[in-house]
């Protein structure tokens, strides 16, 4: 845990000082700025950009609103699609979705619209006059949703709007999951996470129930027994082990740790900041751990990863804000040795050179040692099998995902998963908001189809 860096921070630092580096990553448009920016569109009759999105944007509209000066209507258009459009709109790779899918990219000026500045624009700017969307007559049916994350809650939202009756349960303090809990604090900055689940929340018909943790103090069996139909949104809560020696020696922990405590933290001053750091990883996680550990003060901090840039999962923009920040990078390397002090405190790490031969990674023999102070993995996470019964169970045994159909349902007729958890589509929260919706559509049309199936002809 993040107690075992025993780092101070650096000398002058204070928390106000600190939180100046930790808001939104973008400044947001004002008014002019959106108009001039949404007059750039082309309001295709294709919207390519539509179908790139994971939701389904009706971006051309939302755009056309927000150049009529109609924000409201703008930020409805969005939040049908994706209720979580705020923070999709800071936090959704923009430049490998819908602004790659731009025809602007193509004609003399070669820059799209900048589609998620002004998702956040109307988002951010909307002014309604209580929940934008109402309730259909109640089903008389209720449904378990395991997990408060951007999959869960878009599930549950959508079955309320359906007229069904929600119970969350999730096993952390606050809802939100990844947007609570794993995201940069820089790109989600202050409480604009918990705003937005009770913005959701507003719509009336869920309960969240906190404090329950699937395979400890909630089982599966009795959900599935107790309520009409389950949702499993349950995210990727273990961090995977590099399978060394001194992996567990102070100084050493998982990436997503020490952001949720970041993310967490009341006094950014008092968080322990290494001078010299260590990111082993190529994802987004890995580059959101390095930069704000710069931000935070870290004098030099390396990220390492096994192969080239080219196969780093992390997007193009997410490594130029690491380069921005001066992170350096250390390619063809791969985790060989923890090094430990007498006190049997993390030094650094031994790395071994690699390279591609015939399709598979090899080692190359050379050594590269680098020192630290704290080393953090970034590797990915997968999830345990105890909460899961026997059909679920063996099918992460062969897949570390939960493997559903195009509609998300499981193999255990009456259980549906969406989010990181699940075998197909990336893991990006507006992916886990699109699964959550699709779910809920799935879990309402074979409810009704049971209900007028038992009905007497």
């Amino acid at each position: 845990m993040i107690e075992s860096l025993h780092y101070l921070p650096q000398a002058g630092s204070t928390h106000d000082a600190l939180s100046e580096r930790f808001t939104d990553l973008a400044p947001p448009l004002t008014a002019r700025q959106a108009a001039i920016e949404s007059a750039r569109c082309l309001y295709c009759y294709d919207a390519p950009c539509t179908r790139a999105c994971p939701t389904g944007i009706d971006v051309a509209s939302f755009i056309r609103n927000i150049h009529d000066h109609n924000v409201d209507g703008a930020a409805t258009t969005i939040l049908q699609a994706n209720i979580f459009g705020g923070s999709c709109a800071r936090v959704c790779p923009t430049e490998i979705l819908c602004e790659d899918a731009c025809v602007r990219n193509h004609d003399a000026e070669g820059q799209p619209v900048k589609i998620g500045l002004l998702q956040r624009h109307a988002i951010d700017n909307a002014q309604f006059d209580g929940h934008p969307f109402k309730r259909a007559p109640s089903t008389g049916k209720t449904i378990a949703v395991v997990g408060a994350g951007p999959a869960g809650l878009s599930c549950a939202h959508r079955l309320a709007m359906l007229g069904h009756d929600v119970v969350v349960f999730e096993a952390r303090e606050k809802s939100g999951g990844l947007n609570e809990y794993g995201i940069a604090k820089y790109k989600l900055p202050g409480d604009f996470a918990q705003r937005e689940v009770e913005f959701l929340l507003s719509i009336g018909g869920i309960e969240i129930r906190h404090g329950y943790a699937l395979g400890h103090n909630l089982q599966l069996a009795e959900l599935h027994a107790r309520y009409d139909a389950v949702f499993l949104g349950l995210g990727l809560a273990a961090s995977r082990e590099l399978g060394l020696l001194g992996e567990n020696a102070p100084g050493l922990m998982a990436a997503v740790d020490y952001i949720a405590t970041l993310r967490q933290s009341d006094d950014l001053s008092a968080l322990p900041v290494p001078r010299r750091a260590i990111v082993i990883g190529a994802g987004n996680t890995a580059i959101d751990m390095a930069v704000q550990l710069k931000r935070l003060g870290a004098e030099e901090v390396t990220l390492v990863y096994r192969r080239g840039f080219e196969a780093m999962s992390a997007t193009g923009h997410e490594i130029d804000i690491a380069k921005a920040h001066f992170v350096r990078m250390r390619t063809w390397a791969a985790p060989l040795e923890v090094l430990l002090d007498d006190a049997g405190r993390v030094r650094g790490m031994r790395f071994e050179e690699t390279r591609m031969q015939d399709g598979r990674l090899v080692a190359t023999g050379g050594i590269i040692e680098i020192a630290a102070d704290a080393v953090f993995k970034a590797i990915g996470q997968g999830m345990g099998l105890a909460a899961l019964v026997d059909p679920l169970a063996r099918e992460i045994e062969r897949t570390d995902k939960i493997v559903v159909d195009a509609c998300l349902r499981t193999a255990l007729p009456g259980v549906y998963a969406g989010g990181d958890c699940v075998a197909p589509g990336q893991d990006l929260t507006v992916q886990a908001v699109q699964h959550g919706k699709l779910a809920a559509l799935a879990i309402h049309h074979d409810i009704q189809s049971k209900a007028e199936a038992a009905w007497p002809t």
